[in-house]
């Protein structure tokens, strides 16, 4: 790899220096600001080093094309402009709903949002940036979240042969979720049915929908917005012969004992359904139940949970979801009734 030659700036001088030796066309726009010890190495045209020599100590570098970098990298190159403790809290990850990306964007990185916004579209080929403000809120777990470049929300993510049509801007989409969406795609339902009592837009519904044979599938979702995109979903998914949606509240649900498998796709209160769940269930049938525990006490917490409900019941096993806050995880347990 060539090196070219490169100015050092102090980093406290970056923000104020890089900009204007862009703009006046002395810094390579190809190349890659790198870091060295306190300085920024900003290659340079070649027949414009001397425009800058007598500012700044002139060095050689490698000449990184930005073309071959981590989009990552250049990200960062295209925002090296922004004062340095902004460009350190930028973050490395997004999640992509189609052409909507989604950022975890740190409060001071907000007064930059435009910027920010347009360098991340423009990077990673989006149409629309979001950041994701402050997480899930309320009994509907509505995403707080605020445009920052471009204006459709609505887009399709494809997850293992699953299509999810959604706004992200009205409906959560939990990716820490993906084991478990796998799971429900793997497992046997053949013949079965099965009530997903918190449908959502599909997240476990789908899956067990069309790779596991079940039966029926009377999926339950009490919030509006989220029931729209369920009917999306099937329609878009090519299973209306096997999904019944249901809107409404799961603890109205009609019928006694006629599941051989439950979904409860739910965190932190989902005990509080736990009774319309055993109503519904058969004789030797399934509970898929979701709940947050301190980690390391999920099968004593679950255990507790169903004892309290429940007569007769074997806990088949319990598996980690995801971390959800310091020393609390999501966990699932396989909980088989007996009667």
């Amino acid at each position: 790899m060539r090196k070219v030659p490169a100015a050092k700036i102090p980093e406290n001088e970056a923000s104020e220096t890089i900009p204007e030796l862009i703009k006046n066309g002395i810094a390579d726009r190809t190349a890659k600001i790198s870091k060295e010890k306190g300085f920024r190495l900003v290659p340079l045209l070649p027949n414009k080093v001397d425009e800058v020599s007598h500012r700044y100590e002139i060095c050689e570098t490698e000449s990184h094309t930005l073309e071959r970098l981590a989009p990552q990298e250049r990200i960062l190159h295209r925002l090296s402009d922004l004062p340095v403790n902004i460009t350190e809290k930028l973050p490395m990850k997004w999640e992509s709903v189609g052409d909507v990306l989604i950022l975890k964007l740190d409060e001071s990185c907000m007064e930059h949002k435009e910027e920010i916004g347009k360098a991340y579209a423009e990077i990673l080929n989006a149409e629309t940036v979001c950041a994701d403000v402050s997480g899930v809120s309320g009994e509907f777990r509505k995403p707080e979240m605020e445009i920052l470049y471009g204006n459709k929300t609505e887009s399709v993510r494809l997850e293992n042969g699953i299509l999810y049509d959604f706004d992200v801007t009205k409906v959560m989409f939990a990716s820490g979720n993906t084991d478990e969406r796998m799971r429900m795609r793997n497992l046997d339902c053949g013949g079965e049915t099965v009530i997903d009592m918190f449908a959502g837009i599909g997240y476990f519904t789908l899956p067990l929908s069309k790779y596991a044979n079940p039966r029926k599938v009377f999926a339950c979702e009490k919030n509006p917005e989220s029931y729209g995109f369920l009917l999306k979903n099937i329609r878009l998914n090519g299973l209306t012969d096997v999904i019944i949606p249901i809107l409404g509240d799961n603890r109205d649900l009609p019928g006694k004992n006629f599941a051989d498998r439950i979904l409860m796709g739910y965190v932190q209160t989902t005990s509080k359904f736990l009774p319309k769940a055993l109503s519904l269930i058969k004789p030797g049938g399934i509970i898929h139940y979701h709940d947050t525990f301190p980690t390391h006490e999920e099968k004593e917490r679950v255990s507790k949970v169903f004892s309290e409900v429940c007569g007769n019941y074997e806990i088949l096993e319990i598996r980690e979801v995801k971390s959800f806050a310091p020393g609390v995880s999501h966990y699932v347990a396989d909980v088989r009734i007996s009667d």
